[in-house]
């Protein structure tokens, strides 16, 4: 597959999710009740978007400008990482780590990997593959992470409503 093809379907693929965990929240507003809620419902809209976005990039610069997709996935690789960072640390803090949660560091180590790669694409070569065909496997890899951190999620049992 051309991976301008792959970077279209990506995208639209991960916008698509974006609103079907929209659809999802929406059904289920005692989660967006608590503070703590709201932190994993905007961590998991994160985990769709941000790739989504990467993958817009990469079409708009592909291989014509590649400064145009380095300089975003390194962007939006520190954005990703910053916030898996900060909601690890809030999950762990506040206690209510599930299995994935205490694992979220992997997110965080893709986003570093991804925006390394941004910064130095030549080091895809030895793999033999461009740096836009491994960065569509470090976003491959996002996303499938965050289809674990929302069935994590959507297998706890739903907060209680307050009263």
């Amino acid at each position: 597959m051309d991976v301008s093809t792959f970077y279209a379907l990506f995208s639209a693929t991960c916008f698509t999710l974006v609103g079907l965990w929209w659809t999802v929240v929406q059904k289920h507003e005692a989660w967006l009740r608590t503070a703590e809620g709201r932190r994993d419902m905007g961590g998991i809209y994160l985990a769709f978007l941000l790739p989504a976005l990467m993958g817009l990039f990469a079409q708009i610069g592909g291989t014509t400008n590649p400064l145009i997709w380095r300089v975003s996935f390194v962007a939006v690789a520190a954005i990703g990482c910053w916030s898996t960072l900060r909601l690890l640390h809030r999950s762990r803090r506040d206690g209510d780590a599930g299995t994935f949660a205490r694992h979220r560091w992997i997110a965080a180590v893709i986003y570093a990997a991804v925006a390394v790669l941004g910064v130095a694409p030549e080091i895809a070569e030895p793999l033999g593959v461009t740096p836009l065909q491994a960065e569509a496997t470090l976003l491959i890899l996002l996303v499938a992470v965050a289809h674990w951190l929302v069935w994590e999620f959507m297998t706890h049992t739903e907060p209680d409503t307050p009263t």
